[in-house]
Protein backbone atom coordinates (compact mmCIF):
# COMPACT_ATOMS: atom_id res chain seq x y z
CA UNK A 1 0.00 0.00 0.00
CA UNK A 2 1.36 3.66 -0.92
CA UNK A 3 2.14 5.89 2.18
CA UNK A 4 -0.47 8.29 0.97
CA UNK A 5 -3.12 5.83 1.20
CA UNK A 6 -2.30 4.41 4.27
CA UNK A 7 -2.11 7.81 6.22
CA UNK A 8 -5.57 8.76 4.35
CA UNK A 9 -6.87 5.59 6.14
CA UNK A 10 -5.15 6.36 9.53
CA UNK A 11 -6.38 9.99 9.35
CA UNK A 12 -9.72 9.34 7.98
CA UNK A 13 -10.71 6.35 8.78
CA UNK A 14 -12.80 3.77 7.18
CA UNK A 15 -16.73 2.42 8.29
CA UNK A 16 -16.30 0.37 11.41
CA UNK A 17 -12.55 0.56 11.52
CA UNK A 18 -10.79 1.94 14.52
CA UNK A 19 -7.37 1.80 15.51
CA UNK A 20 -6.03 2.94 18.67
CA UNK A 21 -3.95 5.62 19.09
CA UNK A 22 -0.81 4.12 20.51
CA UNK A 23 -0.22 2.02 17.17
CA UNK A 24 -1.63 5.49 15.12
CA UNK A 25 0.66 7.21 16.87
CA UNK A 26 3.53 4.81 16.10
CA UNK A 27 2.79 4.66 12.60
CA UNK A 28 2.02 8.07 11.61
CA UNK A 29 4.74 9.63 13.93
CA UNK A 30 7.52 7.04 11.89
CA UNK A 31 5.32 8.16 8.83
CA UNK A 32 5.51 12.01 9.24
CA UNK A 33 9.43 12.06 11.16
CA UNK A 34 11.25 10.12 8.30
CA UNK A 35 8.74 12.07 5.50
CA UNK A 36 11.50 14.14 3.34
CA UNK A 37 8.86 16.68 3.50
CA UNK A 38 9.86 19.38 5.64
CA UNK A 39 5.79 20.15 6.05
CA UNK A 40 3.73 17.06 6.36
CA UNK A 41 1.00 19.47 7.89
CA UNK A 42 -1.27 21.46 5.52
CA UNK A 43 -3.87 23.95 6.28
CA UNK A 44 -6.89 21.38 6.40
CA UNK A 45 -8.93 19.30 8.69
CA UNK A 46 -7.44 15.55 6.79
CA UNK A 47 -4.33 16.54 6.60
CA UNK A 48 -3.97 17.67 10.57
CA UNK A 49 -5.90 14.62 11.31
CA UNK A 50 -2.39 13.16 11.50
CA UNK A 51 -1.48 14.95 14.83
CA UNK A 52 -0.14 12.94 17.62
CA UNK A 53 -0.60 14.33 21.59
CA UNK A 54 3.13 14.16 22.05
CA UNK A 55 4.48 12.20 25.42
CA UNK A 56 5.62 15.19 27.36
CA UNK A 57 1.93 16.42 27.61
CA UNK A 58 0.48 12.76 28.02
CA UNK A 59 3.27 12.67 31.21
CA UNK A 60 2.94 15.82 32.40
CA UNK A 61 -0.70 15.76 33.73
CA UNK A 62 -0.79 19.26 35.54
CA UNK A 63 -0.25 22.73 34.28
CA UNK A 64 -0.80 26.28 35.91
CA UNK A 65 -2.16 29.46 34.15
CA UNK A 66 -1.29 32.83 34.90
CA UNK A 67 -3.63 34.59 33.37
CA UNK A 68 -3.38 38.00 34.16
CA UNK A 69 -3.49 41.11 32.19
CA UNK A 70 -4.90 44.56 32.05
CA UNK A 71 -8.46 43.31 33.43
CA UNK A 72 -7.20 42.20 36.62
CA UNK A 73 -6.27 45.78 37.42
CA UNK A 74 -9.79 46.61 38.52
CA UNK A 75 -10.14 43.54 40.71
CA UNK A 76 -13.21 43.41 40.03
CA UNK A 77 -13.28 39.58 37.54
CA UNK A 78 -13.96 37.77 34.74
CA UNK A 79 -14.72 39.58 31.13
CA UNK A 80 -14.75 43.50 32.91
CA UNK A 81 -13.61 44.81 29.52
CA UNK A 82 -16.85 44.14 28.35
CA UNK A 83 -19.09 44.24 31.30
CA UNK A 84 -18.08 47.71 32.50
CA UNK A 85 -19.98 48.99 28.85
CA UNK A 86 -23.04 47.62 29.89
CA UNK A 87 -25.42 49.91 31.78
CA UNK A 88 -26.38 48.62 35.23
CA UNK A 89 -24.67 45.39 35.74
CA UNK A 90 -21.94 45.01 38.11
CA UNK A 91 -18.95 46.09 37.15
CA UNK A 92 -20.23 48.92 34.82
CA UNK A 93 -21.35 49.90 38.77
CA UNK A 94 -17.95 49.24 40.15
CA UNK A 95 -16.07 50.96 37.42
CA UNK A 96 -18.70 54.33 37.70
CA UNK A 97 -17.04 54.40 41.33
CA UNK A 98 -13.82 53.62 41.46
CA UNK A 99 -12.74 54.88 37.30
CA UNK A 100 -15.94 57.29 36.26
CA UNK A 101 -18.09 57.27 32.93
CA UNK A 102 -16.60 54.90 30.24
CA UNK A 103 -17.43 57.63 28.00
CA UNK A 104 -14.49 59.69 29.61
CA UNK A 105 -12.59 56.83 31.33
CA UNK A 106 -12.67 53.59 28.99
CA UNK A 107 -11.04 49.77 29.52
CA UNK A 108 -7.79 51.98 26.87
CA UNK A 109 -8.04 53.97 30.19
CA UNK A 110 -7.62 50.66 32.54
CA UNK A 111 -4.84 49.43 30.35
CA UNK A 112 -3.02 52.59 31.32
CA UNK A 113 -2.97 52.37 35.25
CA UNK A 114 -1.93 48.94 34.57
CA UNK A 115 1.81 48.83 35.76
CA UNK A 116 2.47 45.28 37.34
CA UNK A 117 4.89 46.99 39.34
CA UNK A 118 5.34 43.79 42.03
CA UNK A 119 5.55 41.38 38.95
CA UNK A 120 8.42 38.61 39.65
CA UNK A 121 8.24 36.11 36.98
CA UNK A 122 10.97 33.93 38.50
CA UNK A 123 9.09 33.90 41.61
CA UNK A 124 5.81 32.86 40.68
CA UNK A 125 7.00 30.19 38.21
CA UNK A 126 9.05 28.57 41.15
CA UNK A 127 5.73 28.51 43.41
CA UNK A 128 4.01 26.89 40.04
CA UNK A 129 6.87 24.21 39.71
CA UNK A 130 7.30 23.43 43.76
CA UNK A 131 3.18 22.87 43.69
CA UNK A 132 3.66 20.33 41.02
CA UNK A 133 3.18 21.83 37.70
CA UNK A 134 4.90 20.11 34.41
CA UNK A 135 3.88 23.07 32.60
CA UNK A 136 2.80 26.40 32.56
CA UNK A 137 1.22 28.95 30.42
CA UNK A 138 0.99 32.76 30.23
CA UNK A 139 -2.18 34.51 28.76
CA UNK A 140 -0.79 36.64 25.27
CA UNK A 141 -3.84 38.05 24.81
CA UNK A 142 -7.24 38.18 25.88
CA UNK A 143 -10.56 39.02 24.11
CA UNK A 144 -9.35 42.82 25.17
CA UNK A 145 -6.74 42.76 22.23
CA UNK A 146 -4.16 43.87 24.38
CA UNK A 147 -1.06 41.84 23.27
CA UNK A 148 1.37 41.17 26.30
CA UNK A 149 3.96 40.71 24.40
CA UNK A 150 6.34 42.58 22.02
CA UNK A 151 4.15 42.68 18.56
CA UNK A 152 5.00 44.99 15.60
CA UNK A 153 1.66 43.81 14.22
CA UNK A 154 -0.23 45.65 17.20
CA UNK A 155 2.51 47.73 18.40
CA UNK A 156 0.73 50.15 19.97
CA UNK A 157 -1.13 48.93 21.98
CA UNK A 158 1.07 46.02 23.64
CA UNK A 159 2.34 45.86 27.29
CA UNK A 160 5.96 47.01 26.48
CA UNK A 161 4.58 50.02 24.94
CA UNK A 162 1.76 51.18 27.14
CA UNK A 163 0.91 49.96 30.81
CA UNK A 164 3.62 47.73 32.17
CA UNK A 165 6.20 48.66 29.73
CA UNK A 166 7.44 45.14 29.60
CA UNK A 167 7.47 42.26 27.52
CA UNK A 168 5.04 40.02 29.91
CA UNK A 169 4.96 36.73 27.82
CA UNK A 170 8.75 37.26 27.20
CA UNK A 171 9.30 37.05 31.15
CA UNK A 172 7.12 34.35 31.65
CA UNK A 173 9.00 32.37 28.67
CA UNK A 174 12.17 32.77 30.36
CA UNK A 175 11.16 32.00 34.18
CA UNK A 176 9.70 28.67 32.68
CA UNK A 177 12.39 27.40 31.03
CA UNK A 178 14.92 28.32 33.56
CA UNK A 179 12.50 26.02 35.67
CA UNK A 180 12.39 23.27 32.99
CA UNK A 181 8.67 23.69 32.41
CA UNK A 182 6.78 23.51 28.95
CA UNK A 183 5.87 26.34 27.91
CA UNK A 184 2.18 27.72 26.71
CA UNK A 185 0.51 30.46 25.78
CA UNK A 186 -3.04 30.88 25.95
CA UNK A 187 -4.58 33.31 22.59
CA UNK A 188 -8.20 35.05 22.99
CA UNK A 189 -8.14 38.15 20.60
CA UNK A 190 -9.68 36.28 17.59
CA UNK A 191 -13.07 36.95 19.14
CA UNK A 192 -12.42 40.60 19.95
CA UNK A 193 -14.52 41.98 16.93
CA UNK A 194 -17.80 40.97 18.25
CA UNK A 195 -16.83 40.95 21.95
CA UNK A 196 -16.02 44.37 22.52
CA UNK A 197 -19.21 45.35 20.56
CA UNK A 198 -20.27 46.64 24.24
CA UNK A 199 -18.06 49.37 24.23
CA UNK A 200 -20.29 51.40 21.22
CA UNK A 201 -23.32 51.92 23.73
CA UNK A 202 -24.20 54.52 25.75
CA UNK A 203 -26.38 55.42 28.31
CA UNK A 204 -29.93 54.56 28.10
CA UNK A 205 -30.79 56.99 30.99
CA UNK A 206 -29.27 59.20 33.42
CA UNK A 207 -27.19 62.81 33.50
CA UNK A 208 -24.80 60.90 30.57
CA UNK A 209 -27.89 59.24 28.38
CA UNK A 210 -27.00 58.83 24.81
CA UNK A 211 -23.52 60.10 25.57
CA UNK A 212 -21.30 57.52 23.13
CA UNK A 213 -18.88 55.23 25.33
CA UNK A 214 -15.22 55.24 24.29
CA UNK A 215 -15.51 52.52 22.08
CA UNK A 216 -16.19 55.21 19.19
CA UNK A 217 -13.38 57.10 19.41
CA UNK A 218 -10.65 57.20 16.47
CA UNK A 219 -7.16 58.92 16.52
CA UNK A 220 -8.29 62.34 15.85
CA UNK A 221 -10.06 63.07 19.38
CA UNK A 222 -6.69 61.84 21.42
CA UNK A 223 -5.07 65.54 20.63
CA UNK A 224 -4.23 66.53 23.94
CA UNK A 225 -5.02 63.35 25.88
CA UNK A 226 -2.36 60.71 27.01
CA UNK A 227 -3.20 58.57 24.27
CA UNK A 228 -2.54 61.74 21.55
CA UNK A 229 -1.01 59.85 18.65
CA UNK A 230 -2.75 55.77 19.37
CA UNK A 231 -5.63 55.06 17.36
CA UNK A 232 -8.70 52.74 19.99
CA UNK A 233 -9.79 51.49 17.11
CA UNK A 234 -6.59 49.50 16.80
CA UNK A 235 -7.46 48.31 20.31
CA UNK A 236 -11.57 48.17 20.30
CA UNK A 237 -11.83 46.84 16.27
CA UNK A 238 -15.29 48.79 16.65
CA UNK A 239 -15.66 50.50 13.18
CA UNK A 240 -18.18 47.95 11.90
CA UNK A 241 -21.82 46.89 11.82
CA UNK A 242 -23.12 45.54 14.86
CA UNK A 243 -23.96 41.50 15.59
CA UNK A 244 -27.52 40.92 15.47
CA UNK A 245 -29.07 41.29 19.08
CA UNK A 246 -25.87 42.92 20.10
CA UNK A 247 -27.98 44.86 23.09
CA UNK A 248 -28.62 41.07 24.35
CA UNK A 249 -25.92 40.76 26.59
CA UNK A 250 -26.41 36.96 26.20
CA UNK A 251 -26.30 36.60 22.46
CA UNK A 252 -22.21 36.46 22.34
CA UNK A 253 -22.41 33.17 23.66
CA UNK A 254 -24.28 31.74 20.96
CA UNK A 255 -22.67 33.62 18.34
CA UNK A 256 -18.77 32.51 19.34
CA UNK A 257 -18.70 29.84 16.74
CA UNK A 258 -19.19 32.86 13.82
CA UNK A 259 -23.39 32.16 13.58
CA UNK A 260 -26.30 33.12 14.36
CA UNK A 261 -26.09 36.54 13.17
CA UNK A 262 -22.85 37.61 14.28
CA UNK A 263 -21.34 40.48 12.79
CA UNK A 264 -18.56 38.69 10.39
CA UNK A 265 -14.74 39.76 10.73
CA UNK A 266 -13.19 42.10 7.61
CA UNK A 267 -9.85 40.47 5.85
CA UNK A 268 -7.75 42.93 7.42
CA UNK A 269 -8.66 41.86 10.76
CA UNK A 270 -8.11 38.69 10.36
CA UNK A 271 -4.80 39.04 8.76
CA UNK A 272 -3.43 40.87 11.93
CA UNK A 273 -4.78 38.18 13.85
CA UNK A 274 -2.93 35.99 11.94
CA UNK A 275 0.23 37.70 11.86
CA UNK A 276 -0.05 38.65 15.37
CA UNK A 277 -0.54 34.74 16.36
CA UNK A 278 2.39 33.95 14.03
CA UNK A 279 4.71 36.25 15.19
CA UNK A 280 4.23 34.50 19.09
CA UNK A 281 5.24 31.30 17.84
CA UNK A 282 8.28 32.44 16.05
CA UNK A 283 9.31 34.72 18.41
CA UNK A 284 8.63 32.84 21.85
CA UNK A 285 8.48 29.27 20.90
CA UNK A 286 5.98 27.67 22.97
CA UNK A 287 5.14 24.28 23.20
CA UNK A 288 1.77 25.06 23.18
CA UNK A 289 -0.96 26.96 22.32
CA UNK A 290 -4.49 27.28 24.12
CA UNK A 291 -7.37 28.98 21.71
CA UNK A 292 -10.25 30.11 24.03
CA UNK A 293 -12.32 29.15 20.66
CA UNK A 294 -14.72 26.81 18.97
CA UNK A 295 -12.41 24.66 17.41
CA UNK A 296 -9.82 26.77 15.87
CA UNK A 297 -9.82 30.36 15.58
CA UNK A 298 -12.24 32.21 13.28
CA UNK A 299 -13.31 29.03 11.87
CA UNK A 300 -15.51 28.28 9.68
CA UNK A 301 -15.92 31.45 8.11
CA UNK A 302 -11.82 31.66 7.66
CA UNK A 303 -8.89 29.24 7.69
CA UNK A 304 -6.44 31.34 9.33
CA UNK A 305 -6.84 29.09 12.42
CA UNK A 306 -6.06 26.15 10.00
CA UNK A 307 -2.56 27.83 8.78
CA UNK A 308 -1.44 29.09 12.43
CA UNK A 309 -2.05 25.43 13.21
CA UNK A 310 -0.16 23.84 10.33
CA UNK A 311 2.74 26.31 10.76
CA UNK A 312 3.02 25.45 14.43
CA UNK A 313 2.89 21.81 13.59
CA UNK A 314 5.27 21.71 11.08
CA UNK A 315 7.96 23.91 13.05
CA UNK A 316 8.01 21.93 15.62
CA UNK A 317 9.11 18.97 13.35
CA UNK A 318 11.62 21.30 11.70
CA UNK A 319 13.10 22.52 15.02
CA UNK A 320 12.61 19.42 17.17
CA UNK A 321 13.02 16.45 14.63
CA UNK A 322 9.58 15.13 15.93
CA UNK A 323 6.22 16.76 16.49
CA UNK A 324 6.09 18.19 19.96
CA UNK A 325 3.29 20.73 19.83
CA UNK A 326 0.34 20.92 21.58
CA UNK A 327 -2.61 22.76 20.32
CA UNK A 328 -6.16 23.12 22.58
CA UNK A 329 -9.72 23.72 21.17
CA UNK A 330 -13.15 23.57 22.55
CA UNK A 331 -16.11 21.35 21.75
CA UNK A 332 -14.83 19.55 18.92
CA UNK A 333 -16.48 16.74 17.03
CA UNK A 334 -14.75 13.69 17.40
CA UNK A 335 -12.84 14.02 14.03
CA UNK A 336 -11.80 17.42 15.06
CA UNK A 337 -10.49 15.96 18.14
CA UNK A 338 -8.22 13.77 16.02
CA UNK A 339 -6.46 17.06 14.69
CA UNK A 340 -6.23 19.10 18.22
CA UNK A 341 -6.28 18.54 21.96
CA UNK A 342 -9.99 18.76 23.35
CA UNK A 343 -10.05 21.35 26.29
CA UNK A 344 -12.97 21.46 28.08
CA UNK A 345 -13.49 24.56 30.10
CA UNK A 346 -14.41 24.20 34.05
CA UNK A 347 -15.34 20.62 33.73
CA UNK A 348 -14.76 17.11 32.92
CA UNK A 349 -15.38 13.91 31.27
CA UNK A 350 -17.52 11.31 32.52
CA UNK A 351 -15.43 8.67 31.12
CA UNK A 352 -11.77 7.66 29.75
CA UNK A 353 -11.67 9.70 26.37
CA UNK A 354 -9.50 7.35 23.24
CA UNK A 355 -7.50 10.59 22.80
CA UNK A 356 -6.00 13.15 25.66
CA UNK A 357 -7.91 15.88 26.66
CA UNK A 358 -7.49 19.15 29.01
CA UNK A 359 -10.27 20.82 31.24
CA UNK A 360 -9.08 24.07 32.11
CA UNK A 361 -10.13 25.85 35.19
CA UNK A 362 -9.73 28.20 38.18
CA UNK A 363 -9.89 28.61 42.21
CA UNK A 364 -11.75 32.08 41.74
CA UNK A 365 -12.65 34.18 38.90
CA UNK A 366 -10.25 33.98 35.92
CA UNK A 367 -9.43 37.97 36.30
CA UNK A 368 -8.40 38.76 39.22
CA UNK A 369 -11.78 39.71 41.82
CA UNK A 370 -11.64 41.09 45.16
CA UNK A 371 -14.86 39.78 46.25
CA UNK A 372 -13.72 36.16 45.71
CA UNK A 373 -10.74 37.05 48.10
CA UNK A 374 -13.11 39.04 50.36
CA UNK A 375 -15.64 36.44 51.28
CA UNK A 376 -13.49 33.82 50.99
CA UNK A 377 -15.17 31.86 48.16
CA UNK A 378 -11.67 30.28 46.34
CA UNK A 379 -11.93 26.51 44.95
CA UNK A 380 -10.13 24.39 48.07
CA UNK A 381 -6.50 22.27 47.60
CA UNK A 382 -8.92 19.44 48.25
CA UNK A 383 -11.19 20.15 45.55
CA UNK A 384 -8.23 20.70 42.86
CA UNK A 385 -6.62 17.31 44.24
CA UNK A 386 -9.73 15.30 43.37
CA UNK A 387 -10.35 17.02 40.09
CA UNK A 388 -6.77 16.34 39.08
CA UNK A 389 -7.05 12.44 40.31
CA UNK A 390 -10.61 12.60 38.56
CA UNK A 391 -9.25 13.81 35.18
CA UNK A 392 -6.02 11.81 35.11
CA UNK A 393 -7.80 8.75 35.63
CA UNK A 394 -9.93 9.54 32.52
CA UNK A 395 -6.58 10.21 30.39
CA UNK A 396 -7.08 13.99 30.85
CA UNK A 397 -4.63 16.82 31.99
CA UNK A 398 -5.43 19.45 34.56
CA UNK A 399 -4.25 23.09 33.57
CA UNK A 400 -5.27 25.19 37.20
CA UNK A 401 -5.34 29.25 36.86
CA UNK A 402 -4.57 31.14 40.08
CA UNK A 403 -5.59 34.43 39.52
CA UNK A 404 -2.99 37.29 40.32
CA UNK A 405 -3.67 40.75 41.54
CA UNK A 406 -3.16 43.86 39.21
CA UNK A 407 0.17 44.34 40.80
CA UNK A 408 1.27 40.69 39.63
CA UNK A 409 1.43 39.07 43.48
CA UNK A 410 -0.46 36.30 44.55
CA UNK A 411 -2.81 36.78 47.99
CA UNK A 412 -2.27 34.54 51.18
CA UNK A 413 -4.96 32.80 50.61
CA UNK A 414 -4.36 31.60 47.12
CA UNK A 415 -0.92 31.07 48.48
CA UNK A 416 -1.90 28.50 50.99
CA UNK A 417 -4.16 26.29 48.39
CA UNK A 418 -1.25 26.65 46.11
CA UNK A 419 1.16 25.01 48.90
CA UNK A 420 -1.36 22.36 49.81
CA UNK A 421 -1.52 21.50 46.32
CA UNK A 422 2.13 20.81 46.04
CA UNK A 423 2.20 19.36 49.83
CA UNK A 424 0.18 16.75 48.04
CA UNK A 425 1.51 16.34 44.94
CA UNK A 426 5.22 15.77 46.58
CA UNK A 427 3.39 12.48 48.62
CA UNK A 428 1.69 11.38 45.93
CA UNK A 429 2.54 12.26 42.14
CA UNK A 430 3.99 8.96 41.54
CA UNK A 431 0.71 8.27 40.89
CA UNK A 432 0.03 11.29 38.38
CA UNK A 433 2.80 11.94 36.62
CA UNK A 434 3.42 9.62 32.91
CA UNK A 435 0.25 7.35 34.06
CA UNK A 436 -2.24 5.46 31.67
CA UNK A 437 -5.93 4.73 31.93
CA UNK A 438 -6.64 1.89 33.25
CA UNK A 439 -9.35 -0.36 31.67
CA UNK A 440 -12.17 1.67 33.97
CA UNK A 441 -11.21 4.65 35.72
CA UNK A 442 -12.95 3.82 39.01
CA UNK A 443 -15.76 3.18 40.90
CA UNK A 444 -17.89 4.39 43.84
CA UNK A 445 -20.78 6.73 44.32
CA UNK A 446 -20.03 9.83 42.91
CA UNK A 447 -19.86 9.03 39.33
CA UNK A 448 -23.47 7.67 39.30
CA UNK A 449 -24.14 11.85 40.17
CA UNK A 450 -21.87 13.22 37.73
CA UNK A 451 -23.47 15.85 35.52
CA UNK A 452 -23.20 15.71 31.63
CA UNK A 453 -21.12 18.78 29.81
CA UNK A 454 -22.60 22.05 29.06
CA UNK A 455 -21.17 23.65 25.47
CA UNK A 456 -17.76 23.83 26.41
CA UNK A 457 -17.33 21.97 29.55
CA UNK A 458 -19.20 24.18 32.94
CA UNK A 459 -20.30 20.37 35.16
CA UNK A 460 -17.29 21.17 37.80
CA UNK A 461 -19.39 21.15 41.46
CA UNK A 462 -22.15 19.71 39.96
CA UNK A 463 -22.26 16.11 40.84
CA UNK A 464 -21.82 14.13 44.38
CA UNK A 465 -18.81 15.14 46.58
CA UNK A 466 -15.99 12.09 46.58
CA UNK A 467 -16.65 9.72 49.60
CA UNK A 468 -14.03 6.82 50.86
CA UNK A 469 -16.15 4.77 48.59
CA UNK A 470 -14.91 6.21 45.65
CA UNK A 471 -11.49 5.07 44.10
CA UNK A 472 -10.14 5.96 40.88
CA UNK A 473 -7.58 4.08 38.36
CA UNK A 474 -4.25 4.37 36.65
CA UNK A 475 -1.62 2.62 35.59
CA UNK A 476 2.28 2.99 35.10
CA UNK A 477 5.04 0.84 34.27
CA UNK A 478 2.77 -2.83 35.28
CA UNK A 479 1.59 -1.14 38.59
CA UNK A 480 -2.05 -0.54 39.12
CA UNK A 481 -2.46 2.84 41.29
CA UNK A 482 -5.72 3.36 42.63
CA UNK A 483 -6.88 6.23 44.76
CA UNK A 484 -9.12 6.87 47.24
CA UNK A 485 -11.13 9.98 46.84
CA UNK A 486 -11.11 10.45 51.15
CA UNK A 487 -8.55 10.58 53.93
CA UNK A 488 -11.58 10.78 56.55
CA UNK A 489 -12.47 7.15 57.47
CA UNK A 490 -14.89 5.54 59.89
CA UNK A 491 -13.02 1.94 59.71
CA UNK A 492 -9.40 1.20 59.17
CA UNK A 493 -9.35 -0.77 55.87
CA UNK A 494 -10.10 0.55 51.94
CA UNK A 495 -12.78 -1.80 50.18
CA UNK A 496 -12.15 -1.84 46.27
CA UNK A 497 -15.14 -4.08 44.62
CA UNK A 498 -13.36 -3.66 41.33
CA UNK A 499 -10.57 -5.89 42.43
CA UNK A 500 -12.24 -8.77 43.67
CA UNK A 501 -10.57 -11.99 44.00
CA UNK A 502 -11.02 -13.50 39.91
CA UNK A 503 -12.11 -10.08 38.89
CA UNK A 504 -12.45 -9.38 34.91
CA UNK A 505 -10.88 -6.28 35.40
CA UNK A 506 -7.84 -7.63 37.30
CA UNK A 507 -7.94 -11.30 36.66
CA UNK A 508 -3.99 -11.36 37.88
CA UNK A 509 -2.31 -12.55 41.40
CA UNK A 510 -1.57 -9.44 43.73
CA UNK A 511 1.59 -10.01 45.35
CA UNK A 512 2.08 -6.26 47.48
CA UNK A 513 0.06 -3.06 47.84
CA UNK A 514 2.12 0.10 49.14
CA UNK A 515 1.27 3.61 50.28
CA UNK A 516 2.41 5.63 47.93
CA UNK A 517 2.83 8.68 49.87
CA UNK A 518 5.24 6.30 52.12
CA UNK A 519 6.92 3.67 50.38
CA UNK A 520 5.37 1.24 53.32
CA UNK A 521 3.46 -1.65 51.95
CA UNK A 522 -0.09 -2.54 53.65
CA UNK A 523 -1.74 -6.12 54.70
CA UNK A 524 -4.54 -6.53 52.23
CA UNK A 525 -6.98 -9.68 52.05
CA UNK A 526 -8.57 -10.54 48.57
CA UNK A 527 -12.16 -12.11 48.40
CA UNK A 528 -14.97 -12.55 45.76
CA UNK A 529 -16.37 -9.11 47.19
CA UNK A 530 -13.18 -6.80 46.89
CA UNK A 531 -10.04 -5.89 47.84
CA UNK A 532 -9.80 -4.88 51.60
CA UNK A 533 -6.43 -2.90 52.38
CA UNK A 534 -5.69 -1.94 56.36
CA UNK A 535 -5.12 1.77 56.93
CA UNK A 536 -1.45 2.01 58.01
CA UNK A 537 -1.44 1.47 62.15
CA UNK A 538 -0.15 5.02 62.99
CA UNK A 539 -3.03 6.29 60.81
CA UNK A 540 -1.54 8.76 58.64
CA UNK A 541 -2.87 9.36 55.46
CA UNK A 542 -2.39 12.16 52.55
CA UNK A 543 -5.06 14.96 53.04
CA UNK A 544 -7.68 14.87 50.38
CA UNK A 545 -6.88 11.80 49.01
CA UNK A 546 -4.03 9.13 49.26
CA UNK A 547 -3.02 6.59 45.96
CA UNK A 548 -2.16 2.50 46.77
CA UNK A 549 0.24 1.14 44.25
CA UNK A 550 -0.88 -2.79 43.37
CA UNK A 551 1.78 -5.00 41.90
Amino acid sequence: MKRRTLLKLLTTGLPGFYLANNAKATIIRHMVTSSETKNPFQPTWPSLRKYVTPDWFRDAKFGMWAHWGPQCQPEAGDWYARNMYMEGSGQYKFHLKKYGHPSQFGFKDVINTWKAEKWDPEAIVDLYHHSGAKYFMALANHHDNFDLYDSRFQKNWNSTKLGPKKDIVGGWAAAARKRGLHFAVSVHAAHTWSWMETAKRSDKSGPYAGVPYDGNLTKLQGRGMWWDGLDPQELYAQQHQLSENSFDNGMIHRQWDWGNGVSKPDKKYIEKFYNRTIELIDKYQPDMIYFDDSQFPLWPIDDAGLKIASHFYNKSIRDKGSLQAVITGKILNEEQRQAMVWDIERGQSNGIEPLPWQTDTCIGDWHYNRSVYDNKRYKSAKSVVHTLIDVVSKNGNLMLNVPLRGDGTMDELELQIVNEIGAWMRENGESIYGTRPWVIFGEGPAQLGAAALSAQGFNEGKGKPFTEEDVRFVTKDGALYATIMSSDFSRNFVHIKSLADQSIYYPEKINQVKMVSTGLPLKFIRSQTGLNVFLPEDGKLSKFAFALKIT
